[in-house]
């Protein structure tokens, strides 16, 4: 009974694991993140407000934010595209997940 109570929830929290989008496993993988709850509501921001290859773009700079500074400095149309998405991706995590 105890191997199979803890086999179940291992498959949960492998499963969980699994589910999190690109933001909230960079999130919960940097040095300020370990918050499961901030960041799977950072991760509902970005769903709302970027696409998947933007999520994944967006969740290297939780590891190198110099890219992060690389993209907003870039004088490429795509780069300059990209960064207001991100902008607005980060306007919306923070009015949702200021707490």
């Amino acid at each position: 009974m105890k191997s199979t109570t803890m086999a179940a929830v291992a498959a949960l929290l492998l499963s969980t694991a699994a589910m999190a989008g690109p933001i909230e496993r960079a999130c919960m993988a940097s040095d300020r993140g370990g918050n499961r709850s901030l960041c799977g509501c950072i991760q509902q921001a970005a769903d709302a407000t970027l696409s998947g290859s933007d999520q994944r773009r967006a969740a290297k700079f939780f590891k190198d934010p110099e890219r992060a500074h690389q993209t907003w400095v870039s004088q490429s149309a795509s780069d300059e595209a990209f960064w207001d998405r991100y902008k607005q991706f980060g306007e919306t995590a923070e009015a949702s997940c200021a707490g």
